[in-house]
Parts: structure tokens; sequence; C-alpha cells
């Protein structure tokens, strides 16, 4: 059975039950991040697996940006500061933290070994405008780096009734575009695995669970199980799950984690993250962990589906 955070999660014989508290309806970016109190970082710590999923081949670097032109997740800084503790107590990487612009470059994206975008939203990228930075960034993953992009990753390069700024490749890679979230931030979702003998999602023990998190709708034709692996969905046979307002049936397939390969790179992508608590859990922590290390070359898992 799944163990998480005592001072945050409790287990019951249907998976994993998380308890959080929504966030604000709307949020302005700041100049400035808050500082997370030391009850936060100390729920991250005692989450944080202890020792990485395997030994790193050589020392890795992650590039974590965080820049948004849209809709400021409050969650961002604590994703930052759980991705710094996770590289620090597992070995498994070093973070470097930004959100320039100015880091879309050849020579700067070559440091590293893989860029995680944080919750970016409507960023300014697009290749008739940015083409030098939007040529590296792609020509980073293409030539065997990794992606790693959480919840609000997918709010990104398409056009919105305030940003001209279009990248229809990078939302391919990415695998979505945001297209609404039926399942708010303060509901409770069945997540059901689909491919339990994948070590990435290990952690669940093969079995699904229940969380308080906004996921996002995801639809084709960016969204394909013929184009992606789905680790995880959402669990339709979840009433509450099944349940909402505005559903269409495009959504009886909804994607919470899927990677796939990007040329001679690799992309995760996962949709929880929306709530602070989410990176004080263990296994949605421990799910994290193995998925980076993945896109950035060290864990090597199956990329085809395996057949039910």
């Amino acid at each position: 059975m799944i163990q998480a955070s005592r001072a945050i999660a409790a287990i019951s014989l249907a998976g994993l039950w998380v308890t959080v508290t929504a966030a604000p309806l709307w949020a302005q970016s700041p100049e400035k991040l808050r500082d997370l109190k030391d009850e936060e970082i100390a729920k991250i710590t005692e989450a944080m697996p202890a020792k990485a999923a395997v030994e790193p081949q050589k020392p890795r670097k992650m590039l974590v940006f965080w820049r948004c032109e849209g809709y400021f997740h409050t969650v961002i800084p604590v994703v930052n500061e759980a991705l710094k503790i996770m590289g620090e107590k597992t070995g498994a990487f070093e973070v470097t933290l930004t959100n320039d612009y100015a880091v879309f470059t050849p020579e700067t994206l070559a440091q590293f070994d893989g860029l995680c975008l944080n919750n970016t939203t409507t960023l300014k990228l697009d290749p008739n405008r940015t083409p030098e930075a939007c040529q590296a960034l792609m020509d980073f993953v293409k030539g065997g780096k990794g992606l790693i992009a959480t919840h609000a990753a997918a709010d990104c390069f398409y056009k919105t009734r305030t940003s001209p700024y279009d990248w229809p490749e990078a939302q391919e890679m990415i695998g979505n575009k945001f297209g609404g979230h039926p399942w708010t931030a303060g509901m409770t979702v069945a997540v059901k695995i689909d491919q339990p003998d994948n070590p990435l999602v290990a952690p669940f023990g093969g079995k699904g669970f229940k969380i308080k998190d906004e996921i996002y709708r995801t639809e084709p034709p960016l969204y394909s199980r013929d184009k992606q692996l789905v680790l995880m969905s959402l669990d339709m046979s979840d009433p509450n799950t099944r349940n909402v307002r505005g559903f269409k049936d495009a959504d009886m397939d909804t994607g919470i984690t899927w990677i796939r390969n990007w040329g001679q790179g690799r992309v995760f992508y996962c949709s929880l993250g929306h709530n602070d608590e989410v990176f004080m859990t263990a296994p949605i922590l421990e799910h994290y962990l193995r998925g980076i290390q993945f896109a950035l070359g060290d864990l090597q898992v199956p990329m085809k589906p395996k057949e039910q």
C-alpha cells in the first residue's frame, strides 16, 4: 500500500486520498516569488524520496523555467522548491531557476540535460517572432535532451485573445494544449494506472488513487495514444469524476501523465500540480522524480504500450 506524508495525506483501500486547499480563482504574476514557510519546506522534505530511482550516468543539470505571461499559478514557488530539494536530497540532478527568455540560446541550453517548464503560461515564443529562441529550444530537445512539463505548461504556444504568439510544433511536442479544466482545483478525482508495469508509475503500486487537484482536458489531435504513451488517466468509472459540468465525449480519455520521444530527446508531461499539497505527497514526488530521470536520460523505460 502506498505511504504518503501523514501531515497531508491519508490512504484508503481504494488508493491515495489527498486533502488540499483550492487555489484562488485568479492570480497576477508577481515581480518576485514568495518565500515558502518553514513548515511547507518541512512537508516537502519529509515526503521527498531519499534517493534517486537510478544512479545518474553523470552529474545532471536541469533548467527550471517558470515565466508566465497569462495566468500565474501560485504553486510555482512550491514546485521550484520541491525540485531543488529533490535534486539535493536524491543526488539525481542540480537545479537552476530562471524566468528569463535569454536562456533560450544554444550556448546556454547546452549547459543543461533537461528543461522543466514549471506551470508556464502563454509564453512569448513563436517561430515567426522569436525564431532563434524557438530553434534553440527545439534543437535542444530533438538533439537528445529532456523536456519536463508540469500542469500549466500545456497552456502555452497557441494564440489567445491577448497573445498572438503561436507555435504548433511546440504544442505537438508537449502533446496537448489548454482547452479547459472541468475538474477544478477543489474537486477530488479518480486516477487509473494505464501502464502498471512502467517504472514511472511504480510509486503507486499498480493501484489507482484519488486526489484533489485541477485536471486539464486533453483533446485530439494533439493528444493521442498513437503519439504518446499514456501512463495515467482519469478513471471515468468513478461517478464524481465522470459527472462534471460541460463533460464531452472526448473527455472519456483524459490523460494525466504521458511520455514520448521527440527526435533523439524525451518528453515527460504530468497534469498533476495545481495545488500546493500535490508537491508534499510522497508517491507524486516519486513519480515526478522518475519522470525527470527518464527525461534526463538516466531511467530507461518501455516506450510502447503494454497490451491490457
